[in-house]
């Protein structure tokens, strides 16, 4: 899981992980993290890893935007 700052956002890179441990992650990263949200998920240009993460946040009402294509913003729990 490659966690990082960025112009003081939390961000997760999901480039180069397995669609099948990516569930798990994205949980773990937004409730690790909640109280730094926003918080960033980048899932770069897979359209199934986006429809993954999107899936799993929507499944646990997690609100989310997509600011644009591959980038994934997490605005509340």
């Amino acid at each position: 899981m490659n966690v990082f700052q960025e112009r003081g956002i939390t961000h997760l890179d999901l480039h180069g992980e397995r669609h099948f441990d990516v569930t798990l992650m994205i949980l773990d990263f937004v409730l690790q993290y909640q109280k730094e949200i926003p918080l960033i998920i980048i899932c770069g240009n897979s359209n199934q890893m986006i429809k993954i993460v999107t899936e799993e946040l929507e499944k646990n009402t997690i609100k989310y935007s997509s600011p644009r294509f591959g980038i994934i913003r997490v605005e509340g729990i």
